[in-house]
């Protein structure tokens, strides 16, 4: 077994507008340095087309009618303040989700060691029925229900590391106590969530805070104090992180300051309790990120642990 990397072109093609941190060249900068030569055992497969039944079991049906109502010809739409969608942008969401879908089944079929998702539009912040920050569908916790519904398993873990809260994601498993969501965040930041008090209904909520500006050490103490207990607490059948490299210190849009060596270790330590929990199944989905060079150099870390555990 090996590890697998999913993408397709209709993930590029989604164009939130000029100038937009989201820009379609974060994908094509993942893309390219991933055809390097030591990523030359990378299995790789194309995101098939997600199934929108499958999102309206996640999210509210008639905001997902909604949104494939409002894409335009040309141009872009605003969702809200920071969501846009083109042309492009109804399939590059079905293909992130079938992206997601195609990772668990690789794993969960026992085909792959584990999968990097390489798909835009990101989905951590994407709330049962609202579209935010650059987020469509959520596709973490779509690829936990279908997960679920296809295999028969019972409990889901998703492990966020984007710099930002996963709202969304929390939101839309706060109210099972089978769903596990654990995020590593810059508090306070937006979306404005992430309080370490909310705990879910079980506490199934493990939000961990991190203060501007935090480095190595920080990240340590709070895998070693509180993620990593956390996840094997859970004991999870399949684990699925949100991987967001926007954490990284050269990110325009926080301030912590992560480095690449960082999201090695980050993976080596998710890999671990993948092994001892739950037969090495981690799916690993693209979320934020926006410096592209560090984004570059953050996934090449990232993959290369993966392939490596």
């Amino acid at each position: 077994m090996a590890t697998l990397f999913v993408t397709h072109r209709a993930c590029i093609d989604h164009d939130p507008g000029p100038g937009h941190p989201e820009q379609p060249d974060r994908l094509r900068v993942i893309q390219r340095v991933l055809e390097a030569e030591e990523f030359m055992f990378l299995h790789r497969e194309e995101a098939a087309q997600g199934d929108i039944e499958l999102i309206k079991r996640v999210h509210d049906p008639a905001y997902v009618d909604a949104v494939f109502a409002r894409i335009p010809q040309s141009g872009a739409v605003s969702l809200d303040g920071d969501t846009y969608i083109s042309a492009a942008s109804g399939e590059a969401a079905l293909r992130a989700v079938g992206g997601a879908c195609v990772g668990v089944d690789a794993v969960m079929e026992g085909h792959e060691r584990n999968a990097f998702v390489g798909v835009r539009p990101p989905g951590h912040h994407a709330e049962y029925d609202r579209a935010m920050g650059f987020c469509l569908f959520n596709n973490a916790a779509i690829a936990a229900r279908y997960a679920r519904e296809k295999y028969g398993i019972k409990r889901v873990a998703v492990m966020d590391f984007d710099v930002h809260h996963g709202n969304g994601t929390q939101d839309l498993f706060y109210h099972d106590p089978d769903l596990f969501y654990c995020s590593t965040h810059q508090w306070p930041l937006y979306p404005g969530t992430g309080d370490p008090a909310d705990r879910g209904c079980a506490n199934n909520i493990l939000n961990v805070a991190l203060p501007a500006g935090a480095q190595t050490a920080e990240l340590h103490a709070a895998f070693n104090d509180y993620v990593v207990p956390g996840l094997t607490g859970f004991k999870p059948e399949l684990l699925i992180v949100s991987a967001g490299f926007d954490a990284h210190r050269n990110d325009p849009l926080a301030g912590l300051c992560l480095v690449e060596s960082d999201f090695s270790w980050i993976t080596e330590q998710l890999l671990a309790v993948a092994e001892q929990c739950c037969d090495n199944r981690l799916v690993s989905i693209l979320e934020g990120g926006y410096d592209l060079p560090s984004l570059a150099s953050s996934v090449v870390a990232h993959v290369r642990a993966l392939m490596m555990g």
